[in-house]
């Protein structure tokens, strides 16, 4: 089995192994979307999202945001298996959590998908980031935008998000 091939069935396996654990515990799943090509200037960002929202009982399906290997990881990986990847787990998904602050098109996809399957989104950025007015301005029901300054801002943002479920 190449190194391709390897990393590959195990990104797969967990993916498949956390699907399970989250049906036994009946948690809501969290996709967590971040800038990844971009720029990995947030991961740790990134990083404080993912253990908040697992330490309070979410399961953060897209756990490969947070993983520091991602681009060697996805450089095994065609395009069209990413793509499979992430809108699969999207679409098994109670909600996403999207950090907008480092501008996306990825991310920006990620949304429009969400909110035409009908799942709640939640943007963060922080207050110098230039988010795209077709986040800010989104009339839609289904899309919240919020503004966090500090490690404690959004860990409270986080926390009310996970209160409505």
């Amino acid at each position: 089995m190449s190194v391709r091939e390897k990393e590959k069935q195990e990104t797969l396996e967990r993916g498949a192994k956390t699907e399970q654990e989250s049906q036994e515990k009946g948690t809501p799943k969290i996709f967590l979307s971040g800038s990844i090509r971009g720029g990995r200037q947030l991961l740790p960002v990134y990083r404080l999202i993912y253990e908040t929202l697992e330490g309070a009982g979410a399961e953060v399906v897209s756990w490969h945001v947070v993983d520091p290997e991602l681009e060697k990881v996805e450089s095994a990986m065609t395009e069209e298996e990413i793509y499979a990847r992430d809108l699969g787990l999207l679409a098994k998904s109670d909600a996403m959590l999207a950090e907008v602050t480092v501008p996306s098109l990825g991310v920006g996809y990620e949304v429009c998908r969400a909110l035409v399957l009908g799942i709640p989104v939640l943007c963060l950025h922080r207050p110098d980031a230039a988010v795209s007015a077709m986040l800010l301005g989104n009339p839609e029901p289904g899309i919240r935008v919020r503004v966090y300054s500090d490690e404690g801002e959004l860990r409270k943002i986080l926390m009310e998000f996970l209160s409505s479920f």
